[in-house]
């Protein structure tokens, strides 16, 4: 029995107030395969009340009680592991072997370093005679985005659940097959009734009845800046805490002393990965000017062997973009860079050869790319590359910089003295230094535009706790 067209509140699949339904497109072949219900004001609300009351217990309950649970959580997870990654691969697109290794892995990977966060964290200090005490922030609006689904779900929800919070889920409504999926595992796995409740909606609607509710005390919010600023205006009446991982529009700088053709080729491939739709992809790769044709070969010979198709297929490299409306702006953008002068290395507008139907863009590098074009200062979130030549690495940091985003940065160098030295100057809240592994212990968010607030283990715990200071606690 499908639960897609009902929410999951205090516990149980209930039908909603409303009788709006939205269809759930396959961006591989533009058809819709199933509906969720859409929900309105009425359904937040029924779901905060229920969040409010099962806070009263939650709160309450001991570290020990809430790892068990978060460990059973795991259990499940990894049992309906197969059903989240083809849930992901249909609904937005990534190809299978992403939507395994990658997209679904990262609720594997998040949820364990959150066990074992919480299984090394304290919770109070005595300082002198004040008990320093770290308490669960109450009941947690989370608004989630479609690129990278069940990661900022995981990223919002294990941390909520380790300090003691209850909370609120609206997923993206273009992506909320595999957050219903979720929802079944969370009652699966015996979360009490009222700790985590699901209400599909859009952004103006339930996304901001949220944000509004006097009932919630703090909203996480992961997508757009420009949607950030309207959930951060929505919460401010009622002075709850905000925390946001917003846009990016992140510098990739290759230095003289870097292997050329091994950071290109990296570069490209980070960029174009789950077709370009990360916040924090490597969208500006800054080169030597004297290797800038150096650059362009091995950009334009590494793009051109991505296989793109559709998700399904066990070949693809890339699937689509996410929707029609991602893709006409994609569109857009390429055409920004062709007229304002960039030179098109590989790709441009329209599908791929062979690709009629489905929401394909061709990989995409452009050289020759100035500071003050669109294609270098607007977020593109599409699998669209800028190359820009440099001169000297005195320029490269104020160059870099040079954007009202600040999520994170990314230096190949030669040199570790030198990687390090460049990372210290860079305004963003990741820097990644010859393309690393990833850590799910590195705090991850943004300077500037890109937000506030940071995600990933104790980071992201610190996030969903209030402290306080109970003075005299310790004396005689």
């Amino acid at each position: 029995m499908s639960n897609n067209l009902k929410f999951y509140i205090n516990g149980e699949w209930v039908a909603p107030t409303g009788s709006a339904t939205l269809d759930v497109i396959d961006p591989s072949t533009e058809e819709a395969f199933t509906q969720i219900a859409l929900g309105s004001e009425a359904d937040v609300d029924k779901a905060v009340k229920a969040a409010r009351e099962a806070f009263k217990t939650f709160s309450q309950t001991t570290k020990e009680e809430r790892l068990a649970l978060m460990r059973k959580l795991l259990e499940v997870y990894n049992k309906r592991f197969a059903d989240v990654a083809d849930a992901l691969s249909r609904e937005m697109g990534a190809p299978k072997k992403l939507a395994h290794t990658a997209q679904a892995g990262m609720g594997t990977a998040h949820l364990s370093k959150m066990i074992e966060t919480l299984e090394n964290f304290e919770f109070e200090e005595l300082r002198g005679t004040t008990l320093i005490a770290k308490e669960p922030i109450g009941v947690v609006g989370m608004i989630t985005p479609w690129n990278w689904p069940i990661n900022q779900i995981m990223c919002k929800v294990a941390p909520a659940l380790a300090a003691g919070c209850t909370m609120v889920l609206k997923p993206s409504e273009i992506a909320p097959i595999n957050a219903i999926i979720f929802a079944e595992i969370m009652h699966e796995a015996g979360v009490p009734k009222g700790v985590f409740n699901l209400v599909n909606g859009d952004g103006p609607t339930v996304g901001e009845a949220i944000a509004r509710h006097p009932g919630v005390d703090m909203v996480s919010f992961t997508g757009s800046t420009r949607a950030g600023v309207l959930v951060a205006k929505a919460a401010a009446d009622t002075v709850k805490r905000v925390h946001q991982e917003l846009g990016g529009k992140s510098a990739n700088i290759i230095l003289p002393d870097a292997d050329i053709a091994k950071a290109v080729k990296l570069g490209v491939e980070g960029m174009m990965r789950n077709s370009g739709q990360s916040c924090n992809a490597p969208t500006r790769m800054f080169v030597p000017a004297a290797k800038h044709d150096e650059a362009k070969q091995v950009a334009k010979e590494t793009a051109e062997k991505l296989k793109v198709g559709p998700a399904s297929s066990e070949e693809s490299w890339m699937g689509p973009v996410v929707s029609e409306v991602q893709f006409n702006k994609i569109q857009k953008l390429i055409e920004s860079g062709i007229k304002e002068g960039a030179e098109v290395v590989t790709g441009g507008t329209g599908r791929p050869e062979g690709l009629n139907r489905g929401y394909y863009v061709r990989p995409t590098v452009f050289a020759g790319v100035t500071d003050d074009m669109t294609i270098a200062r607007e977020e593109i979130f599409g699998p669209v590359l800028s190359i820009l030549p440099y001169d000297s690495e005195e320029e490269i940091v104020e160059r870099a910089n040079n954007t009202p985003y600040g999520l994170a940065s990314y230096v190949q160098s030669g040199s570790l003295e030198k990687a390090r030295r460049l990372a210290a100057q860079m305004r963003s809240g990741n820097v990644y230094i010859n393309y690393p592994a990833w850590d799910a212990g590195a705090p991850f968010g943004g300077y500037k535009q890109s937000g506030n607030g940071r995600e990933y283990a104790e980071f992201g715990l610190e996030e969903f706790l209030e402290i306080k200071g109970t003075v005299g606690y310790g004396a005689a």
